[in-house]
């Protein structure tokens, strides 16, 4: 087993993203304060000059690669040259460097939309490149299999300790608000919040809402009609909530702070060789799957977002409307093996997510 020390320089990239900012508090609790962080404005990783002057000043020891290009549904749709081309070029940038300034160890997330969208449920690790991919994100699946096949092979070529997990849906404390380029969970929160405070006439929570997160530039500032106008193309109206597909995919949730407790376990206890059988003739598949292992529909997580916000207006579902992958239910039984099991379902976590946005909008 390589152990790294308390005082291993540890890089996070992607530090004040949704997971990111969760692994590097986790390691900071741990005890592991000699951390580095760069955010987008001090550090591009798309730019291969820049991340190689960078490794060449901090030489870590170990690295975290959690900055990506994400979406949701809409985003992936739109802008599928931006979600290949960009996660491409950092992990090439990134593990590339990893590899020539002799980091010790590296820890890549993924994403389980890289299992194919016919693949038998749960998910399995060995189900991977075993057929299509689901249309809507194939572009950004076809960037995390490059990953994790980056660190497969630098590990099975050269020796090198790279290890890559791929989470399911993830929500917490940071998430991406955004009503366009957010996931379902939290854009599901936000317009849901927002429809009930129009359905109360409290449009002094509207316009913090709006002033902390403005939606098409139209913030706290302005007119009810611009704000009504903007919120209803998202589908936000008093009383009335519109969400994407039919409602019937089912989604497996983790709440963002124990992915990253799982990622800190596998950095600190997990080394490559333990992620795949000895003795196999072709070694794959080393990847490490990170959910709970339970789902539950588009509809139920729905139902369970306006509970919590105490909504009790219309949820209507467009079925015009792309409902992505029908299931995506990950097989834990890899990362149970190797030690780590979650404790935050679902109704507890949205009540924390909902607290926290609360919290979040207050200034707290």
């Amino acid at each position: 087993m390589e152990k790294l020390s308390k005082s291993s320089k540890i890089y996070v990239a992607g530090h004040r993203g949704l997971v990111g900012s969760a692994i590097w508090n986790n390691l900071m609790r741990r005890g592991f304060t000699n951390l580095v962080g760069r955010s987008h404005g001090e550090l591009d990783l798309l730019d291969a000059g820049a991340v190689k002057r960078f490794f060449d000043d901090e030489r870590p020891d170990a690295v975290v690669l959690a900055a990506a290009h994400v979406g949701g549904i809409m985003a992936n749709l739109k802008y599928r040259a931006d979600f290949i081309y960009r996660n491409l070029q950092i992990q090439q940038n990134v593990i590339g460097e990893s590899y020539r300034h002799d980091v010790r160890k590296l820890l890549f997330l993924g994403s389980t939309c890289i299992y194919p969208r016919a693949a038998a449920q749960p998910l399995r690790e060995e189900s991977l490149l075993t057929s299509p991919l689901e249309y809507t994100n194939e572009p950004y699946a076809i960037a995390k299999i490059a990953g994790l096949k980056l660190c497969e092979s630098f590990s099975l070529q050269y020796g090198c300790n790279y290890i890559a997990v791929m989470p399911t849906n993830l929500y917490g404390p940071r998430d991406n608000f955004h009503l366009e380029r957010s996931h379902v969970l939290p854009a599901m929160l936000r317009k849901t919040h927002l429809a009930h405070l129009l359905e109360s006439g409290d449009w002094n929570g509207v316009r913090r809402d709006l002033s902390r997160r403005p939606v098409e530039g139209v913030g706290g500032a302005a007119s009810e009609t611009e704000i009504l106008n903007v919120l209803a193309r998202y589908g936000v109206r008093p009383g009335e909530v519109t969400l994407w597909g039919t409602g019937t995919p089912l989604r497996e949730f983790l709440w963002s702070e124990e992915m990253a407790d799982a990622s800190v376990h596998v950095l600190l206890n997990v080394d490559f060789r333990d992620t795949f059988a000895d003795g196999s003739d072709e070694v794959r598949n080393c990847h490490i799957n990170v959910g709970t292992g339970t789902e539950h529909t588009i509809r139920q997580a729905a139902a369970l977002v306006a509970q919590t916000v105490g909504f009790k207006g219309a949820t209507v579902w467009d079925s015009t409307k792309p409902d992505g992958t029908p299931r995506k239910l990950t097989d834990v039984s890899k990362l149970h093996r190797l030690g780590w099991h979650h404790r935050i379902d679902l109704p507890e976590g949205v009540q924390r997510l909902y607290r926290w946005y609360i919290d979040d909008l207050n200034g707290r």
